[in-house]
């Protein structure tokens, strides 16, 4: 068991402190002065003079290093001031500036490393001059995980105009910065009033006529339906005027995020909770900017979090909030619980969209009678992330005993995945099994579907 650093042994306190933040070390300058006295002291000593050449040009180094020392500003004429964004998203690169502040005004060049988290991108050693009393230095750096992260410390290491001794500290700057999913998506989405949306480079069409909601009277279009022309409109402008409808609005999204094993593993350095969350975001930006209201149940064996329905893109930030940091844990998931769990919270009517792995959905006995018992009040949704590794195994070359093993393997689990993607469909439950970069185009036309024809 550790101890506390105000419990430790005095020396063992008294030598940390300085180590950490007043420590001296020589430059690269002194060692090569002191390495070039050795050819002067035997060149002194060939000449009968080594002695009082040797004491004589270590005896100005010496004069040199004490004046450098002297003149080295202290730790407490430096303070750092870092400012960073408070938020960010997941692998966006985001600047970090660094403010310098030299109290006694002298030369210093500076060598800083910023304390960042593993998980950040290296930005290397910060290196300069400054003459006067500020400075500012900036560099940039990424998150590559999802989460709140807490910058500490700032390490520096400065020299005076000699340059003779580096002096070394660390500099306390606390500073927390959360890491979102990306969501350029769902910020094109927003930003767009066409009638399209590009989401990953392919274009998902909005049916903007389609549904049974009245919406408005707009000019006709030479792609109208002839049968929603407004003849009294018509007749009163002069022009031909047609009638806008729309989905109802109004209607329920639950998303249902799974966070088990299964959820924590990687392709391509994401893992399939990453991939799964932001197309889940964008899923519930759109249905916000629809008119929807949009509920959150995220769970693994327990449920972890339940977000009532709620409506507006204010609703997008509370989900964002609530998920930005989930984590897979290290267990089996069990979406009987979260289902049975729904059953009791979701009275009203809404489209269920389960984020899952088809593994959970083929391993869970006590699946199917939930999903037949909530289908009769609720519209099913259920996705999972196609295995690329199973498919590059069905599909490969059979060269030897052993590959064709692997093959058959590959095969059957491929025939079980759409054997139950049948069976959910023969039962009125609609299943996804998709790679991870079709996911969200998938989904969202998948749901504007759903919307058009008002199945909801």
């Amino acid at each position: 068991m550790t101890k506390s650093s105000t419990r430790r042994w005095p020396l063992f306190r008294y030598l940390a402190d300085i180590l950490q933040d007043r420590f001296l070390l020589p430059t690269k300058r002194l060692i090569m002065l002191l390495f070039l006295g050795t050819p002067i002291a035997v060149t002194g000593y060939l000449l009968g003079t080594g002695y009082q050449g040797f004491w004589m040009y270590n005896g100005l180094i010496v004069l040199a290093c004490l004046i450098d020392w002297f003149t080295l500003p202290r730790r407490t004429d430096l303070s750092l001031q870092r400012t960073m964004p408070e938020q960010t998203d997941l692998g966006h690169s985001f600047q970090v500036g660094i403010r310098l502040h030299n109290k006694s005004g002298q030369f210093l060049g500076y060598s800083i490393v910023d304390d960042l988290p593993i998980t950040f991108e290296e930005a290397g050693l910060l290196q300069g001059q400054m003459q006067g009393t500020e400075a500012d230095i900036t560099y940039s750096t990424r998150g590559n995980e999802r989460g709140q992260y807490l910058f500490q410390w700032v390490y520096m290491r400065w020299q005076g105009r000699i340059g003779l001794w580096w002096r070394q500290s660390r500099f306390s700057a606390e500073q927390s910065i959360r890491v979102y999913p990306d969501m350029s998506a769902v910020r094109g989405y927003l930003a767009s009033l066409q009638d399209s949306l590009i989401v990953d480079g392919k274009k998902i069409i909005r049916r903007a006529r389609a549904g049974s909601e009245f919406h408005a009277i707009r000019e006709y279009g030479y792609d109208d339906d002839p049968r929603m022309i407004n003849w009294s409109a018509s007749a009163r402008t002069r022009r031909l005027m047609t009638n806008q409808y729309r989905p109802e609005q109004g209607k329920v999204v639950t998303i249902m995020l799974d966070c088990g094993r299964l959820m924590g593993v990687e392709w391509n350095g994401r893992t399939r909770l990453d991939s799964t969350l932001e197309a889940a975001m964008t899923l519930a930006a759109v249905a916000l900017r629809q008119g929807d209201q949009v509920a959150l149940l995220v769970y693994s064996n327990v449920i972890k979090t339940y977000i009532s329905p709620g409506k507006g893109l204010r609703h997008l930030h509370v989900l964002l909030e609530a998920t930005y940091d989930l984590r897979s844990d290290f267990v089996e998931s069990d979406p009987a619980k979260a289902l049975e769990y729904l059953y009791r919270q979701q009275k009203k009517r809404s489209l269920m969209v389960l984020f899952s792995d088809m593994e959970n959905y083929l391993v869970e006995d006590q699946l199917g009678g939930h999903l037949w018992r909530l289908r009769r009040s609720h519209l099913l949704l259920l996705l999972s992330l196609a295995d690329p590794l199973l498919h590059g195994w069905g599909k490969g070359e059979t060269t030897s005993s052993h590959i064709a093993y692997v093959k058959a393997v590959a095969q059957r689990f491929q025939l079980d995945r759409r054997a139950f993607q049948q069976k959910m469909t023969g039962a009125g439950i609609q299943v996804l099994d998709v790679p991870a970069d079709q996911l969200t185009v998938t989904l969202i036309n998948t749901y504007l579907e759903i919307k058009s024809r008002d199945a909801l």
